[in-house]
């Protein structure tokens, strides 16, 4: 199975989101409703939500089903079949201000009966000002904390910075964070949706009422030494932009005509396309320049096989995100 899988977005409804996704990535979103669009799951194995390839011979397979009949050629020969896939990939639309939370450290993830995420932000555009919060102010103590959240005064004690398109920050699980309003993001996280709202700002959820905060497993779950982490700021250059122990990513800037490889038999690979347009042809080992492939364009999220070998060239200007050393 050498193929590139390419899968059907499931969209998810969101008190903060919007319909960026309609007008940034030229999506078309399910019929307007009184609900946002705030998230797009790209490349999700989980029991609650699957995602269903779309076009080649595995056509309408799930990801779970696709693992489990050929997880040696997509993963490769050591992979687990009734291993989930360990990547969550996600664009979200954050219309307004996410709510502040934290996601728990492993350790502590064991006992609240949840899942540990790291994951990482790609900021693919952004309005005028925006921020993202990430971290503790420098000098803020769990005890300052907790009377800011009963004052309603939690503002103060987080890190705040502004952001631009092509900025990226790898938020650790156990940092307490928040999106801004304003900022549409690729998010490559694990696979675990555990999260844990220390506070939302007064905001109530679609149904009126307020929503759910998780105080306690917060206040369990914040690194109380993580203070003003920095964002990997926007460059003209390939570069590493996350490296963790869970996965890293590479930003591959491409001009127009210019193309990069990922070779068969090393591991399986995510391509994500935030800028421009690529195509991705099968290799044909020749040397020679590949055969007419699939065009690729901005907004596109693809799993590359352990088994394929694929010319990735770009037709415009353009900047890749390959997420890899995740199995």
């Amino acid at each position: 199975m050498r193929e590139l899988l390419r899968f059907q977005p499931l969209y998810q409804s969101r008190i903060w989101g919007g319909r960026a996704l309609e007008s940034a990535l030229g999506r078309t979103l399910p019929a307007k409703s009184s609900e946002p669009i705030g998230e797009s799951w790209e490349i999700v194995d989980r029991a609650e939500a699957q995602s269903i390839v779309v076009g080649g011979v595995l056509n309408g397979h799930s990801l779970r089903r696709v693992l489990t009949a050929h997880g040696a050629d997509v993963m490769g020969p050591k992979w687990p079949a009734e291993k989930p896939f360990p990547i969550l990939v996600k664009w979200l639309d954050c219309r307004e201000r996410l709510s502040l939370q934290v996601h728990p450290p492993a350790a502590v993830a064991i006992s609240l009966k949840g899942e540990p995420k790291t994951e990482n932000w790609y900021i693919a555009h952004t309005a005028p000002g925006a921020h993202l919060i990430v971290g503790l102010k420098r000098g803020v103590t769990r005890a300052r904390f907790e009377a800011a959240i009963a004052d309603g005064m939690v503002e103060q004690c987080v890190h705040h910075f502004k952001v631009a398109a092509g900025d990226s920050i790898l938020v650790h699980s156990g940092q307490v964070h928040a999106i801004d309003a304003g900022n549409l993001i690729l998010e490559i996280q694990q696979n675990s949706d555990t999260t844990y709202r220390v506070f939302d700002w007064g905001r109530v959820g679609l149904d009126g009422q307020p929503r759910q905060l998780h105080v306690a497993e917060s206040l369990r779950s914040i690194d109380w030494s993580d203070f003003e982490p920095a964002p990997v700021r926007a460059a003209p250059t390939s570069g590493t932009i996350a490296d963790a122990p869970e996965f890293s990513i590479r930003r591959v800037v491409l001009g127009a005509g210019e193309r990069f490889h990922v070779r068969a038999g090393e591991q399986a690979r995510i391509v994500s396309v935030v800028s421009g347009s690529v195509r991705a042809s099968l290799d044909n080992g020749s040397g020679s320049r590949p055969a007419f492939g699939q065009k690729l364009d901005r907004g596109d999220n693809v799993l590359v096989p352990f088994a394929g070998a694929f010319t990735f060239s770009a037709e415009t200007t353009a900047i890749v995100l390959v997420t890899e050393n995740f199995g």
